[in-house]
């Protein structure tokens, strides 16, 4: 019994490729590699297929207006989103302990947090003391880390330096 369901492969010269791919914006080529992904798994059915690419055009296709007109409205929505006043996951004053410093957005325990902001939510350390209304001051390290740190600076030499006397007495500028 022969399946209905047939997956044609369409192979392409890198000519083609490279025309192809100068030719659509990143939105269609965004759809289309996710689409190719989700088809790859071996699990996947063609009415799965079909069903995602049916909800993921209305979403992409609304980014490509946006972007063809030159609307700054979905960075801006994401932006008012990423540092609107949010509830933390913890309450702020028990986010720095000692050994650790905890994540407002998701209540995890780091030794620093600016790579696990930048990866986990996309936010850079401005945008997270200001969704969360948070000191310029406020520590993303952990107290017992910059202790760490600082005493193996001061111990290799590091904040040492002689100045030479200016003829005033005073020690001169490098």
């Amino acid at each position: 019994m022969r399946n209905n369901h047939s997956v044609v492969k369409h192979t392409m010269s890198d000519a083609d490729r490279q025309t192809d791919s100068e030719a659509s914006p990143p939105q269609i080529e965004s759809f289309g590699h996710i689409v190719a992904a989700f088809a790859s798994r071996e699990a996947a059915t063609v009415d799965e297929i079909m069903q995602l690419a049916e909800r993921l055009s209305p979403l992409l296709l609304g980014a490509e207006r946006q972007f063809a007109a030159g609307s700054d409205a979905v960075s801006n929505e994401i932006n008012a989103q990423q540092t609107s006043p949010v509830a933390p996951a913890l309450p702020i004053e028990n986010a720095v302990k000692q050994d650790k410093v905890f994540c407002l957005c998701c209540g995890r325990g780091f030794t620093m947090l600016k790579r696990h902001l930048k990866a986990e939510h996309g936010l850079t350390e401005d945008q997270y003391r200001a969704r969360f209304g948070l000191s310029d001051d406020f520590p993303l390290v952990a107290p017992s880390y910059s202790e760490r740190k600082a005493m193996y600076a001061k111990r290799i030499g590091l904040g040492k330096y002689e100045r030479e006397k200016s003829e005033y007495g005073q020690p001169s500028n490098p």
